[in-house]
């Protein structure tokens, strides 16, 4: 890494953490994300005696996965898989209230007029601001991740479903479909950023990209779609193509004289 671009992730840092809005992001809604796993596993706790067919309203493709499960270990699985988004969407939220700030905030308060005219290049800064949104999501996800997994065993959390939190599909979902998606939160957010006028246009905006993460919350809960190993990898496949489109195309929509000269 360039030393041009972690001076911009120490600038980025040093005055987005002094927004409380972002403060509240960071720190809060980790820790509710994973608060609300564990507290549905501890009320679950007891209900893991019955045998699994019974499992008359469970998806055809997820009843198939739960040979061998007592009824309350599937219904914990499959639950478990709809809390699985929310590790998914904390490095999807928290970046995104950073990067829509990045640009379009600077402006507002002149501060990006004297960056841009720096020899710094367009790829240079777009790195600087991306990762400093990027890291803190990704950190915040990855240490309540580990206070998740920690925590499993108070809570009553028997060891196949110990397993099936700590086995590929999880693992696949929190570390490496979960900064996939920072990374193209940020990107989108950024490109929103820098062609808006107002902070808070530029964050309503950005958040359009959460669209496509609830559409697979409301499909796996209808049944429609199944997070396994096999449709985990297709995603991250999907993924890594759109990161590679959206950093292309941030850096060809960032017009730094459009910037500097017309934007009101």
């Amino acid at each position: 890494m360039s030393e041009r671009i972690r001076t911009i992730i120490g600038k980025e840092w040093a005055e987005v953490f002094k927004n409380k809005m972002v403060l509240f992001t960071v720190l809060f809604m980790p820790l509710l994300f994973t608060a609300l796993p564990l507290i549905m596993l501890g009320t679950m706790s007891g209900a893991v005696g019955a045998d699994a067919g019974d499992m008359t309203d469970m998806p055809a493709q997820f009843a198939r996965a739960c040979v061998g499960l007592s009824s309350g270990e599937c219904m914990q699985i499959y639950l478990l898989n709809e809390f699985m988004l929310l590790f998914m969407m904390m490095p999807l939220i928290i970046p995104i209230t950073i990067a829509a700030y990045s640009v379009v905030g600077e402006k507002a308060t002149r501060s990006l007029e004297p960056l841009l005219a720096t020899p710094i290049t367009t790829e240079e800064l777009l790195a600087g601001k991306g990762l400093a949104a990027v890291i803190p999501g990704v950190l915040a996800t990855l240490l309540c991740f580990g206070l998740f997994v920690a925590l499993l065993p108070l809570v009553g959390v028997g060891e196949r479903i110990f397993a099936y939190i700590t086995g590929p599909t999880w693992l696949l979902a929190v570390l490496v479909a979960g900064p996939l998606m920072a990374v193209a939160a940020v990107n989108f957010a950024l490109i929103v950023s820098s062609r808006v006028n107002d902070p808070r246009v530029a964050e309503q905006l950005s958040t359009i990209i959460i669209v496509p993460l609830l559409a697979v919350l409301f499909g796996s809960l209808a049944g429609i779609i199944v997070l396994n190993v096999t449709n985990m990898l297709i995603g991250i496949l999907i993924m890594v193509v759109a990161d590679v489109a959206l950093v292309y195309l941030g850096a060809r929509l960032f017009q730094r004289e459009v910037i500097l000269t017309r934007w009101k």
